[in-house]
């Protein structure tokens, strides 16, 4: 990728991320106003995990471009581990409050198993990313910081697919349990490819 390309790229990926994050904090709002029927009527949501889950992770997505500037983290490296270490919190704690959520999911079993490996896979992958930082092992830690942010990024393409999914008219008995998957898979998948090309990049430099 061109460095034209992933400044565009970071830009777009900032800016949506960004946007979808302040859109999600209406769900901390009384009554949670213009936030979906499905999501409302999760049984989760009367405990607290809808409340904690759109916080933790509007914050999370908020924070997570920062983490890949290079600039910052040559020059302000303090405050990078600072941002980074917020960030692992948020989601951490965003992805119990989803595994909740997952559970108490009234779209039946596909949608539960779909957003409850979402949820796995996000706590899995920032964990190891964290770990990695604290052994020192950056190189690592970036590849799996990246992974991080393409599983939290799924906030983004959920939010994509669901209004996709109405202007097609297609059945959100079907589709919605089909985008329990598809928010998260194919962002994982775009990380794989991109971390396998930089590999053979390095390899062939």
């Amino acid at each position: 990728m061109s460095q034209g390309w992933r400044r565009a790229w970071m830009v777009a990926m900032t800016a949506s991320a960004v946007l979808i994050a302040l859109v999600s904090l209406r769900y901390l709002a009384p009554g949670a106003p213009g936030g979906g029927p499905a999501i409302l009527a999760n049984r989760a949501a009367a405990f607290g995990a809808l409340t904690l889950h759109a916080g933790l992770a509007s914050l999370a997505l908020l924070l997570g471009p920062w983490q890949f500037l290079g600039r910052l983290r040559a020059r302000r490296p303090r405050l990078h581990r600072w941002i980074g270490t917020i960030y692992v919190a948020c989601c951490l704690g965003a992805a119990a409050a989803g595994l909740a959520l997952a559970f108490g999911t009234t779209a039946g079993p596909v949608a539960s198993v779909g957003f409850g490996l979402l949820a796995l896979a996000w706590a899995g992958a920032t964990w190891c990313a964290w770990r990695l930082a604290r052994a020192h092992a950056f190189a690592a830690h970036q590849q799996w910081m990246i992974r991080s942010f393409a599983l939290t990024f799924a906030a983004v393409t959920l939010r994509i697919q669901l209004p996709l999914a109405g202007a097609l008219g297609l059945d959100m008995g079907v589709a919605y349990p089909a985008i329990s998957f598809l928010c998260w898979v194919p962002n994982l998948a775009v990380a794989e490819l991109y971390l396998g090309a930089r590999r053979l990049r390095l390899a062939t430099a």
